[in-house]
Formats: C-alpha cells, sequence, structure tokens
C-alpha cells in the first residue's frame, strides 16, 4: 500500500517501533569505493601521515538564504548564535517541544545571510519544515544525497586530515595556508581555484574540510592526490569511513524525536513516506514498544555543554526543567578481546551462531540499539561498534548511567536481537550474546577531547 507521508506510514502499521524495526534497509550508505588500498591502512593513515575522504555524495546539504536565516535558525536551535556569521560554523541541534533530541548537524555560514546545513537529513529537514511553514523570509534550496537525486550534486566536498595534511595542502596550493581558528572558515587556491574550507579535525587528527562548486571538484581532488604523494595520504573508501566518527566520539545517527506527540504531527504529515526518517531501521538488543524510550537528550549525546538558554527555541521550558535530572554519559566502550574472539569462532561450530560481527564496522541498522547491563540491571546503550586498527580493538560509543560511567568500569553488551533477529535482511537467525567491556573516555582520541571542548 502506497503512502504520502511518514504520519500515514505510522498509522497503517501502527507503531513507530515495529515499522523502523522491520524496515528492509541496513546501514547508512556511503557510496564510494570500499577501499582505494585496504582499510587498515586507511584507518592508520589519518593517525600516521594523511587520509583524503570524498564526503561529496552522502550528505544531504539545505542552503537557506534570505533575512531571517539566523532568526530560523536561533527559533530551532539549542545553541546560541550570538556572533555567528560569514566564515563561522558549529554544530547545530534541534530538539521537539519535550526536549528530545531531532538530529544535528554542522551548519556553515557562507555569507551574512546565507547559510549551509549539512548531514544526514534530519536535522535541514527540520528547519527545512519551519522555514516553508514559520512565515520566515527566507527561500531553501535543497540537494538531496546522491542515492535520493537523480540531479549532479551542487558541490564537492572533501576532508583532509592527519598529521601530515597541512604539509599536503600546502603543497597542493603552493604557498603557507592562512591561519584559520578551529570550526572557522577561509579560503585557499588550488589548481588555481578559490576553495573553501573548514578547520577542523576528525578522529583528533588535524586538517581542512574543503568546498566548492561540483564542476571543480576532480581538479582539485587530483591536485591534492598528486600533492599528497610525498607525504603518504591515503584515499579512504567507505569501510575506513565509516569508522571514523567512533574515534571523535560522534553519534552518526540518533532516534528523531519526531515519532509520537501532537505537537509533532503536522511535522509527520509534512514528512514524505519515502524519505531517511520513514526508512531508517532500528536494531539492536534494547527493545521497546514505546517509541520514546529510543528518544535522548542533549546531555545524553555529549551536547549538554552547548546547550544555551540565552535565547527561546523549541524546547527550551522541557531542557530548562530536564537540566536538573540526571543524565547518561557518552563513553567509548572497549570490547574484550575473548568474548570478540568467541563470537566470531560461532562462524565455524555447528548450531546457534551470534550476530555476525562485520568488520571493520558492524553497523547492520541505520539505529543500533544494544542493552548495556552492569550487574544485571540496564544502564545504558551502545552504538556503532567498530573495529580500530589505530587501537586495535573493538569499540563501540555508549551512552551510560552517571554511576555507571566511572573510567574503568566494567559492564556487559548484549550483543544480537531477541527472538532470533528481526525480519531485517541484514539479520541473519542467531542468538543473543554478552560481551564484557570497559568503559573509556569519550572520544578515545586524546588530542579530539581537547579539541571539541567548547566546540559549539
Amino acid at each position: 500500500m502506497a503512502h504520502s507521508s511518514l504520519e500515514d506510514k505510522i498509522q497503517q502499521v501502527g507503531n513507530p517501533v515495529d515499522m523502523l524495526r522491520n524496515v528492509p534497509v541496513g546501514p547508512y550508505v556511503f557510496p564510494i569505493a570500499s577501499e582505494f588500498t585496504n582499510w587498515r591502512d586507511e584507518q592508520e593513515s589519518w593517525r600516521n601521515t594523511a587520509v583524503f575522504f570524498d564526503q561529496s555524495y552522502h550528505m544531504t546539504d539545505h542552503y537557506i538564504e534570505g533575512p531571517d536565516v539566523i532568526r530560523l535558525l536561533s527559533d530551532l536551535a539549542v545553541n546560541s548564535f550570538k556572533n555567528f556569521g560569514r566564515n563561522k560554523a558549529k554544530q547545530f541541534v534541534v530538539c521537539n517541544y519535550d526536549g528530545y533530541v531531532i538530529g544535528d548537524a554542522i551548519v556553515f555560514g557562507l555569507e551574512e545571510h546565507k547559510v549551509n546545513i549539512v548531514n544526514r537529513p534530519v536535522a535541514g529537514n527540520w528547519v527545512e519544515f519551519h522555514a516553508t511553514t514559520g512565515g520566515y523570509d527566507v527561500t531553501v534550496d535543497r540537494d538531496d544525497r546522491s542515492l535520493a537525486n537523480l540531479k549532479q550534486r551542487k558541490g564537492y566536498r572533501y576532508q583532509v586530515q592527519g598529521p601530515n595534511a597541512l604539509r599536503v595542502l600546502e603543497a597542493a596550493t603552493g604557498e603557507t595556508l592562512p591561519d584559520i581558528k578551529f570550526f572557522n572558515m577561509g579560503e585557499i587556491r588550488i589548481a588555481g581555484r578559490a576553495v573553501r574550507v573548514l578547520r577542523h579535525g576528525m578522529a583528533g587528527a588535524p586538517g581542512l574540510e574543503l568546498f566548492g562548486p561540483m564542476e571543480e571538484g576532480e581538479e582539485i581532488k587530483a591536485a591534492i592526490l598528486e600533492a599528497g604523494k610525498d607525504f603518504g595520504l591515503l584515499q579512504g573508501g567507505a569501510k575506513a569511513y565509516s569508522t571514523v566518527a567512533h574515534e571523535s566520539g560522534w553519534i552518526p545517527s540518533e532516534m528523531p524525536a519526531i515519532y509520537s506527540g501532537d505537537k509533532m504531527k503536522s511535522y509527520r504529515e509534512w514528512l514524505r513516506a519515502d524519505g531517511f526518517e520513514a526508512n531508517a531501521s532500528l536494531g539492536g538488543s534494547f527493545v521497546s514498544e514505546n517509541i520514546e524510550d529510543y528518544y535522548l537528550t542533549p546531555w545524553d549525546l555529549g551536547y549538554g555543554h552547548i546547550v544555551k538558554f540565552d535565547h527561546d527555541f523549541i524546547g527550551r521550558e522541557a531542557l530548562e526543567k530536564l537540566k536538573h535530572e540526571p543524565h547518561r554519559k557518552k563513553v567509548t566502550l572497549s570490547w574484550n578481546n575473548d568474548d570478540v574472539t568467541r563470537i566470531f569462532s560461532t562462524l565455524f561450530e555447528t548450531g546457534d551462531r551470534a550476530k555476525f560481527l562485520d568488520i571493520p564496522a558492524s553497523h547492520y541498522a541505520t539505529l543500533p540499539y544494544d542493552m548495556v547491563l552492569q550487574n544485571g540491571n540496564m544502564v545504558g546503550i551502545s552504538c556503532y561498534p567498530i573495529y580500530t586498527s589505530n587501537f586495535r580493538r573493538w569499540i563501540s560509543l555508549a551512552m551510560i548511567d552517571e554511576n555507571a560511567s566511572g573510567l574503568g568500569s566494567e559492564v556487559t553488551i548484549r550483543w544480537g536481537e531477541p527472538d532470533g533477529g528481526s525480519a531485517k535482511p541484514l539479520v541473519e537467525r542467531h542468538v543473543q550474546t554478552d560481551v564484557r567491556a570497559t568503559v573509556g573516555p569519550c572520544p578515545i582520541s586524546e588530542t579530539a577531547r581537547e579539541n571539541y571542548k567548547s566546540y559549539g
């Protein structure tokens, strides 16, 4: 049966949890080559030399322009837009009326009255909805990710990161790079072309994000790769890219807090049934019939420090109350080597198997929610398990109760789905198993922890 909106689809299925747990899609797709050399060397390149990532295809760009653009962003964002403008960038976090996170993105200040919101489309969709229905004097130019876009993308977007990244880019420009502060933007020239750049860090490694018109992208890429030959620059493929956020401590997709509540109904009716929110698969060992049990606060996601009550925004009243309640803390979990080896060993045994650990990133659903237990009690959620060659271990990001989050604390991750697994095609029949894990800092990278302290 065809559905016209997200709300229509939910009403047909009856429960948003059932809808999402059985969506027949897997993890978020990065439509680039899986490997250019091998994912182990590509992972290690952002620690030891430099890596080039092509981000031109997997993210949605919302270009918002007009005299009300800052007012629009400020009315929606938990963080402040004081002193924001051209050549500024920031993490952009939006919540529903009850203070639960809808999504996050990076917002780029392109011009005084023009911004670009970049990420998975969730936060940008919320902005677009209000831009088109809220009476704001702005226009929206949406450029969908390539898998949902029949046209050529408007712009290229590259990352050059690692200890040699700035040397690579100086070789590509033929001059000293301008001094750009962290999460500010500037301009350089490569192959005779003007290139906008964001001073960034990924997985704790220094570097720049570069962007410009798509028709100039291949020329810019070729010049950077040529310049990088003397500095150990490697292209990073989809396998390596699917693991990079974890060392930075960034959770790529949270459950959008949009599937319930009368105040959100008009938004669900606006969202398309074939859009991201209606087709993001939910997976993992944590199962609840109540969709709101999957919602997260800014504090759960490590964004509490950027919540500012210096402006009115959707969710402010609720967040002022939530601020004084207990919160989960974002941590990195290091998985026990023996337990990981035991999971792999079931591939060679007859009888029941554990859920397959796909290496290097075992992401079989868009929204992974695995239970974290301590002394038999659920104390949080683990998500996005990966193997990192830089730390030579399996890790996952987690949000756990503060009283269980002490560094070095022992917890247990329940790996696999109940009752043999859901109907998602990437879920084979399996049995759940428990994996011991140790609580560590988030981000796991010390450099990233220092760089991101005041970020937002």
